[in-house]
């Protein structure tokens, strides 16, 4: 067969990183690639997450890298083999973007921006052929043959290999709304619910917390949870305590831990550390200094420098004569539970978990009900912390989807 008769088209849906990482493998192969998205420009969630400073990937050993996808890990791993940290920041340098490692080891491109890097992988991916149809919305998905609304029309398309990198369902003013599971669901393809991941969690604060304390940082405090499986999680860190819960990156590692136990018992505990610096003995000791005439307040400020939200929260959980001795206010100090009731909506979450189970796609992520049609991105039911793990799974995922579209169109 001549090279002529051999190329095939493709015609991915979504213009996200899964999506494009996947344009670049096939057109790479030589097959005819177009682009479909619903929103006016690519990447549009991308470039928003890159606002604060596009956190791109994150440098720790692959051995620790590959845990941060919790139970999904074995699912993920010949991906993120095929394309590491190290390999996404290579691509990124041919790209004319130099990278560098922070302090808490993310990796972030050297100005700190998302736009410059989708600047120049646009260009290149257009250079190299690939053809982009934006404000084309996906209503319709079968076998080799895709309907899309645009405008006021709708158009078929058909296609000898489809690849659907529709994101999951947070921030879906950005186009990741999850309508596509239902179009899935229709051809029988098994899917687990999208849930917030990344989020914020809800909780019964006093009226006199709410008050006073709504929107204040909680600072260099530990986290402990008890994980379903009985593994015990600690992380340091910091958070904001909101009106009705928590937000934030500290909360954000442990937002699967705490959706989990919400989703089995209706209810999260979780321990907080207000002084991780200290063990109990010093604590102890620093707190048998006498009172004198000080308040309570200033006693403890001056002491341990517990104030503010600190203290707010120290009052929240105990009561006075929990707190007397210094054994007892040390010991409450290191141990005060919260209890989270609910996840916030999956609109104001980072990511989301759930999607297309991993039982319903081969290796390369095709699904086994659509012989041609492949997954990628968010849309597959895993889930990452913060910190780089989001983006390079997404990369990774792409990169696999796009390989398995260029195996199918050989055999």
């Amino acid at each position: 067969m001549s090279s002529v008769q051999q190329v095939k088209s493709v015609i991915i849906v979504g213009a996200g990183p899964a999506g494009l990482m996947a344009a670049e493998v096939i057109r790479a192969q030589g097959h005819h690639v177009a682009v479909y998205d619903a929103k006016p420009s690519a990447c549009r969630k991308f470039l928003l997450a890159g606002v604060g400073g596009m956190n791109i990937t994150h440098s720790e050993p692959y051995a620790d890298f590959v845990t941060r996808y919790y139970n999904k890990a074995p699912w993920l791993e010949p991906s993120l083999q095929q394309f590491n940290a190290d390999n996404l920041r290579a691509w990124i340098k041919e790209l004319g973007i130099d990278t560098f490692v922070g302090s808490s080891g993310r990796v972030f491109p050297a100005d700190m921006k998302a736009a410059p890097l989708l600047r120049n992988w646009l260009k290149r991916l257009k250079e190299s052929g690939v053809v982009f149809n934006m404000r084309h919305r996906l209503v319709d998905c079968t076998e080799r043959t895709l309907t899309f609304n645009h405008g006021d029309t709708d158009i078929e398309v058909t296609a000898d290999a489809i690849v659907l990198a529709l994101g999951g369902g947070s921030w879906p003013t950005l186009g990741s709304d999850g309508a596509w599971q239902a179009l899935l669901a229709k051809q029988n393809i098994a899917l687990a619910p999208l849930e917030s991941a990344n989020c914020g969690f809800y909780s019964r604060w006093s009226e006199h917390l709410q008050k006073n304390q709504a929107g204040s940082s909680l600072k260099n405090v530990a986290f402990t949870i008890k994980t379903l499986d009985g593994h015990i999680v600690t992380r340091k860190g910091e958070c904001i305590v909101t009106q009705d819960g928590m937000e934030g990156s500290l909360i954000y590692a442990f937002s699967k831990y705490i959706r989990d136990h919400i989703n089995h018992s209706g209810e999260a505990e979780l321990s907080i550390d207000l002084l991780p610096d200290y063990s109990h003995a010093q604590l102890t000791k620093k707190l048998s200094s006498k009172q004198g005439k000080d308040s309570f307040s200033k006693y403890l400020k001056r002491t341990v420098a517990i104030s503010g939200v600190k203290a707010a929260l120290l009052y929240e959980c105990f009561n006075k004569s929990q707190l007397e001795g210094a054994e007892n206010l040390a010991a409450s100090l290191k141990n005060l539970t919260v209890r989270f009731y609910q996840t916030k909506p999956i609109a104001e979450a980072i990511s989301s978990a759930g999607g297309v189970c991993e039982h319903s796609v081969d290796e390369f992520f095709m699904l086994k009900n659509l012989p041609g049609v492949f997954c990628a991105g968010e849309m597959l039911d895993w889930e990452a912390p913060t910190g780089g793990y989001l983006l390079t799974a997404c990369f990774a995922t792409g990169r696999k989807a796009g390989l398995g579209v260029c195996h199918y169109l050989k055999c």
